[in-house]
């Protein structure tokens, strides 16, 4: 699934990289707000290397099997927009702006305990992706942290 909800759902955000829980941009922009963090993964998604954090690729051509390891992350209400919006900055996205270096989407993300959940994600642009799958390095297990 890979849909554009309303800019007012209020959906938890799935990361892969340098905000997942220990990691420098998580103690930063997250840290003590949040109400909930859990080992997550996202199916139709391959994650390349790049300098000094990952980038998630749609491929929803690709096998079910392929998977990146992240988590779900669960912002506080009260914060909600302005934690949004700050994640948007970090990540280079603006709504519609061709120069964004990722697209927030939304798309259902398997926690580990189960089930699926609807989640932003934080995909690479399309101009990036394209030389990502040409001359990229994908990471062995889809995990950034392994």
């Amino acid at each position: 699934m890979s849909s554009q909800p309303g800019a007012a759902e209020r959906l938890p955000v799935f990361v892969y990289g340098t905000l997942r829980p220990g990691q420098g941009n998580h103690d930063r922009l997250l840290r003590g707000r949040t109400t909930a963090e859990e080992p997550a993964r996202l199916r139709g998604a391959v994650l390349y290397a790049g300098p000094g954090y990952p980038y998630a690729v749609g491929d929803p051509h690709g096998p079910r099997e392929q998977l990146i390891r992240g988590d779900l992350i669960t912002l506080d209400p009260a914060r909600y927009a302005e934690l949004l919006a700050a994640l948007d900055a970090l990540e280079g996205y603006a709504p519609g702006d061709p120069r964004n270096l990722y697209e927030r989407v939304a798309r259902e993300v398997l926690p580990d305990g189960g089930g699926t959940v609807r989640a932003w994600v934080y995909l690479t642009a399309d101009r990036l992706a394209r030389r990502l799958r040409d001359v990229g390095t994908p990471l062995p297990g889809g995990d950034w942290l392994r």
